[in-house]
């Protein structure tokens, strides 16, 4: 993206926000519109590999345009499956580049292991940042929509959106009602400080971790959803999935962008 279309689009979002906290409705498809050209596929690089490049997740652009914010688990999980194949792979990102994609090399600035959440440093030019909201003003009833790569990318590169509201705003873990329910993982989590993830009324796919939560009048940024941390801990004893979908608030992310 050149500066003149950086200018336009920063302009834009800028107009939209105005009118949404003028009490106007703001068009919703305009907003998705904004939304996607900040949406970015999480992915790694190896050269011997087939194919080349290895989705593992959705990210999106906050800040000064190149810093991405994701899932750790995604980013753990991308690298884990290229270093047992014994290489060293590039971690990057993907990003629409006319009718194709274009990789971008990223470097881990900050990981945030308790939240499950990544912060890279993507090179390049600036891409649009999404702006980020409060979670503390997050009541249930919302509505909320996200985007990102459901089913990864085997679709091609196409960055879906999908709309529900915030179901429950609800603790990561509860004891479990036995001890035998109880893993390693959920006792560990039960030692730590507690705090609550939201629950959406919205069916999220394998791919669509990482993807940015956001309010469907403003955009802003109020959570990341997370398809596997969360399930992990809230849902062990559950033999079938039950389809619910999770998201980390955004104040966490806010906490990880000021770590060194």
């Amino acid at each position: 993206m050149n500066n003149s279309s950086l200018l336009k689009y920063v302009l834009c979002t800028t107009l939209m926000l105005s009118f949404a906290q003028a009490g106007y409705a703001v068009d919703f498809p305009s907003l998705v519109k904004n939304i996607k050209p900040s949406i970015v596929a999480i992915a790694t690089f190896e050269k011997t590999r087939a194919p080349a490049v290895s989705f593992s997740g959705t990210g999106f652009v906050v800040g000064d345009g190149l810093t991405v914010i994701t899932n750790a688990h995604v980013v753990n999980g991308s690298l884990k499956v290229s270093t047992d194949n014994g290489t060293e792979p590039s971690l990057g990102i993907l990003v629409a580049k006319g009718e194709g994609t274009e990789f971008r090399s990223a470097t881990i600035i900050a990981i945030d292991e308790e939240h499950d959440l990544a912060r890279l440093r993507v090179t390049g030019s600036p891409l649009p940042a999404l702006e980020l909201g409060e979670a503390d003003s997050v009541v249930e009833g919302q509505a909320i929509a996200f985007t990102g790569f459901p089913l990864a990318i085997s679709l091609g590169f196409h960055r879906a959106t999908h709309k529900g509201t915030v179901a429950a705003i609800t603790p990561i873990v509860k004891p479990a009602q036995d001890s035998r329910r109880l893993d390693p993982k959920v006792v560990a989590q039960l030692r730590r400080t507690p705090y609550s993830v939201f629950q959406l009324d919205a069916t999220a796919y394998p791919g669509n971790s990482g993807s940015p939560v956001y309010e469907t009048e403003t955009g802003r940024v109020i959570g990341v959803i997370n398809m596997v941390f969360v399930k992990g801990l809230k849902e062990t004893a559950i033999t079938n999935p039950s389809g619910i979908t999770y998201a980390i608030p955004v104040n966490y992310v806010q906490e990880l962008l000021q770590k060194k």
